[in-house]
């Protein structure tokens, strides 16, 4: 079933409102090459002058770097046209302007998008202090 996705909605500034934990369609540069893939992406962070962090959702993991699983079951509002288990990216944190973004998909669980951001490199997201820098590791 093909699940359509919402046009963003603009402020009246013209630029999309965005929280942690929306998955946008963007174009995500991809890999080294630079290119732009037109894809699922997860919000990770806001920031000023229209700036909006996400990382790629893929169909396959990553065997070098930290990623996520996601299935629907993820999901507290919208989704993927998922067959399967899809990954965030969670090593590729970048940089778009909110205008970049063409639309929502839907919104990831508190839970699911706390997993997330523990995995995020420590200086993925300017001003965005994501971890709890008391917790001793096991």
């Amino acid at each position: 079933m093909q699940l359509p996705y919402a046009p963003c909605r603009r402020n009246s500034t013209g630029m999309g409102s965005f929280l942690r934990g929306d998955v946008v369609i963007a174009p995500v540069p991809f890999e080294e090459r630079g290119d732009a893939k037109t894809r699922p992406a997860v919000v990770v962070a806001t920031g000023a002058d229209d700036r909006v962090y996400v990382c790629p959702v893929s169909s396959k993991p990553s065997f070098d770097s930290p990623c996520i699983p996601i299935s629907l079951d993820d999901f507290s509002a919208g989704g993927l046209d998922l067959f399967g288990e899809s990954f965030v990216l969670t090593s590729k944190v970048h940089v778009l302007r909110s205008g970049e973004v063409l639309g929502k998909r839907g919104r990831l669980t508190e839970e699911t998008v706390t997993a997330i951001r523990e995995l995020l490199p420590q200086t993925a997201c300017p001003g965005d202090n994501h971890r709890d820098t008391n917790r001793r590791s096991p």
